[in-house]
């Protein structure tokens, strides 16, 4: 019976093995402001005027206050802005955020609170991170059950043999979170125990390296969201996580506590500083707000369909320019009303 189960242990080990076709893991890096230009040890005449330059350049941040926000990050999944402050930052060569390009900026968070569903996270699973027909994973379901989060699955490069773990959350000291598997399951079988009794931890039989946002440490699962979800990547340092109301509730800072009383009245993200461009108009000093046509609704926001639901609402110039723009929720978008602009209420 004992070499029945090992060879058992040896062949769920290939199939996680085989379970490393994703992209190259990424490490988050520089998630706050990054830090100004050094001042050189010998200043000469002008310098400071040439360091003033560099850092304009280099400081491109929008400043973002968000709250209340359904943020769709798929056309089924969204992750729940409950209150966030931070910034949103140009990638790579953009030297501007530009709202038609999802992947042209990322959200650094500072503080603030995000919580995502069960059933979220599974629809990103299966429509993102593993969405390729040759993924080894296929048909991810994630759920929460008495405090701990169960992950279960087929291998589908090994015949679609079904697996699942159990696991608790916790936060990293660089901000990840851990998962640390108390139980794994392969064709029903437990199969922990028996590593455990061999001296294998999860770190040898899955190779974590060509699957960005995950990694392994002993027999714990380490994910960095920021790398995991789809564009606009949600950045920064996560300080807490608990699992409330069937959702996976993250932290940044100490939650948005200590965050001034809110700008605007209902659901709302606010967005100042630097240029941010969207259709064929760019705000140089941008003074944006783009809020809820019901105050008393949660923000369903998309990007991939903001000019819908900005079309279906109004916008309002205020005195210095900045710009108030009403959205109609992009679940209640149908047909006719991309097409119909809401009329502003009477003043």
């Amino acid at each position: 019976m004992a070499n029945k189960n090992v060879k058992w242990l040896l062949a769920f080990g290939l199939c996680l093995i085989s379970c490393s076709k994703g992209s190259q893991s990424a490490k988050v890096e520089n998630i706050g402001q990054p830090a100004a230009a050094p001042a050189p040890p010998n200043p000469t005449p002008g310098a400071s005027t040439q360091a003033t330059e560099a850092t304009a350049k280099t400081n491109r941040g929008v400043k973002t206050e968000m709250r209340n926000v359904m943020f769709h990050l798929t056309p089924v999944a969204a992750a729940h802005l409950q209150v966030l402050s931070g910034e949103l930052w140009p990638t790579g060569k953009n030297e501007m955020v530009v709202f038609d390009d999802k992947t042209s900026f990322e959200v650094r968070v500072t503080n603030g609170t995000v919580s995502i569903s069960p059933e979220a996270l599974s629809d990103i699973m299966n429509n993102y991170v593993f969405a390729k027909k040759d993924a080894p994973l296929k048909d991810l379901s994630v759920s929460i059950n008495k405090n701990r989060l169960i992950i279960k699955g087929k291998l589908h490069s090994k015949g679609d043999i079904p697996f699942g773990t159990v696991g608790n959350l916790s936060v990293t000291l660089d901000g990840r979170l851990r998962v640390h598997t108390e139980k794994i399951t392969a064709l029903k079988l437990p199969v922990k125990g028996m590593m455990g009794l061999f001296g294998i931890e999860l770190a040898n039989v899955v190779n974590t390296s060509k699957i960005a946002g995950i990694d392994t440490d002993k027999d714990d699962l380490l994910m960095d969201l920021g790398t995991l979800l789809p564009p606009p990547h949600i950045r920064g340092k996560v300080t807490g996580v608990r699992l409330e109301n069937n959702t996976i509730v993250t932290t940044f800072g100490d939650g948005g506590r200590s965050l001034p009383a809110p700008k605007e009245k209902g659901s709302y993200m606010a967005f100042q500083g630097n240029p941010v461009r969207f259709g064929k108009l760019t705000m140089e000093q941008t003074d944006l707000t783009v809020l809820d046509l019901n105050p008393a609704d949660t923000l369903d926001w998309d990007q991939d369909h903001y000019k819908d639901q900005l079309v279906a609402g109004y916008s309002k110039i205020t005195p210095s320019f900045g710009l108030r723009a009403y959205a109609k929720d992009y679940s209640k978008l149908g047909g006719a009303s991309t097409n119909r602009e809401s009329k502003p209420p009477a003043e």
